[in-house]
């Protein structure tokens, strides 16, 4: 199994910047890709940024394509979100998830069910 602890959420006014990780333990080698996602009161969980463990490919939604940047450092097993230029529309919880997807198709990473373990969720809230 593989666990993922999410931390670095908070308020924040729109324009500001938050950096949110994401610590994984347990059989973590078995996990190609880290994906985050978010999920807005009265909407469904939707996809933010993936990237595989080992090359640093990169997947991003369209909506936050050039204001967030997700990274990762292998040796602490923990994957990062920077989100920078925030908007209130970013409000939400955001969720760390792990997958052993061996595609290289962005699609496939920006669908929930390619995941297999997720985090609790870390609250993003943006002020305007």
């Amino acid at each position: 199994q593989v666990q993922l602890v999410e931390s670095g959420g908070g308020l924040v006014q729109a324009g500001g910047s938050l950096r949110l990780s994401c610590a994984a333990s347990g059989r973590t080698s078995s996990y190609n890709v880290m994906g985050w996602f978010r999920q807005a009161p009265g909407k469904e969980r939707e996809f933010v940024a993936a990237i595989r463990w080992t090359s640093g490919i990169t997947y991003y939604a369209d909506s936050v394509k050039g204001r967030f940047t997700i990274s990762r450092d292998n040796a602490k097993n923990t994957v990062y979100l920077q989100m920078n230029s925030l908007k209130p529309e970013d409000t939400a919880v955001y969720y760390c998830a792990a997958s052993r997807g061996t595609s290289y198709s962005g699609t496939y990473y920006s669908t929930a069910t390619s995941y297999g373990y997720w985090g609790h969720g870390t609250q993003v809230t943006v002020s305007s």
